[in-house]
């Protein structure tokens, strides 16, 4: 079914995502980041070479949503596990997690593959989900965020820029690893969006979401990228709950909300590594894999609520090797 996203200017993730390209750009040094032309393009490495930062993630995850969400770090308790977490509130749910921060667009980086998402992925609109949100973003400026290990090629930048139509002094590529301390918030930050990716799986009409608020724990920084991969996923998987305001009939809802969470899919119960411990590739995993873990649906029309999944602690520590002592 087709969302046609109404094309705002004032709505737009590219223009909106601009201001906060150019606090990377002017606190570079506070945010711990490093910041360099290649081929007249800005590319902002966030992890690759330099440390990166908390509030660099918070500013990277932001980019992400298009500047439609408000981002913030807290602490949170999950089920008696006092955790370190990640925040997203947005009154533009759709726009910004499916037309910005959903990662679709597959970009090769150097010999792997990395996923592309951000606000320029709603330049190029390509794909299925573009073909149902009929969107796409007039913006002679383009953001890019990338997940890898390594900054982009000239080959890599010279692909995105013919993709986006855009000047290089327009284009700016966020590069951050999943194993990095910016790789962690950001991902940890797409709880909402995984559970938005999971009902329109179910054959939802997202257009009935009015807003959405998702909170995840953020994994601590992993030795290497494959168990990083593990750890953001259980995250999410275990750790995540998401609240969505919405406006339908009640048995509608009763009955979406107890296909939504992790514990009604298959591999419920194994914490990532675990899972896949014969698998290095994890554009493998079933997509029913991506999902909070627990979800409220709160419905405007009649004002009852519903909810479906728990939180699991235990495998997270497990996840994320957790080791406590009792004071004595």
């Amino acid at each position: 079914m087709l969302l046609p996203l109404s094309r705002i200017p004032e709505l737009s993730p590219n223009r909106q995502a601009f201001p906060l390209i150019k606090e990377f750009l002017s606190r570079s040094e506070l945010l711990q980041i490093k910041v360099h032309k290649q081929n007249g393009v800005t590319v902002i490495d966030c992890g690759v070479h330099v440390e990166g930062s908390w509030e660099a993630g918070i500013l990277f995850a932001s980019v992400c949503l298009g500047g439609l969400a408000q981002v913030k770090l807290q602490w949170m308790d999950f089920n008696g596990l006092r955790w370190p977490s990640v925040e997203v509130v947005t009154d533009h749910p759709v726009r910004a997690c499916m037309a910005s921060q959903y990662a679709g667009w597959p970009i090769k980086l150097g010999k792997g593959l990395t996923m592309g998402s951000g606000p320029a992925c709603a330049i190029v609109h390509k794909g299925s989900l573009f073909r149902m949100l009929g969107y796409e973003d007039h913006s002679e400026t383009a953001i890019i965020c990338l997940e890898g290990r390594e900054l982009p090629s000239d080959e890599v930048i010279q692909h995105i820029l013919e993709e986006c139509h855009c000047d290089p002094r327009n284009l700016y590529i966020l590069v951050a690893p999943t194993a990095s301390l910016v790789g962690s918030v950001q991902v940890a930050a797409r709880a909402l969006e995984t559970a938005l990716f999971k009902i329109r799986r179910l054959g939802y009409d997202l257009g009935k979401i009015i807003s959405g608020w998702g909170v995840c724990p953020i994994p601590p920084v992993a030795r290497d990228t494959r168990s990083g991969l593990g750890r953001t996923n259980d995250a999410i998987f275990y750790g995540s709950s998401v609240f969505c305001n919405l406006r339908d009939e009640d048995e509608t809802l009763d009955h979406l909300v107890k296909q939504v969470p992790s514990c009604s899919t298959k591999g419920y119960g194994y914490a990532y590594m675990e899972a896949q411990a014969t698998s290095n590739n994890f554009f493998n995993i079933d997509p029913d894999q991506f999902t909070p873990a627990e979800i409220w649906l709160c419905n405007l029309n009649s004002g009852r609520s519903f909810h479906a999944g728990s939180l699991r602690p235990d495998i997270l520590r497990r996840s994320f090797e957790l080791e406590t002592n009792s004071c004595i």
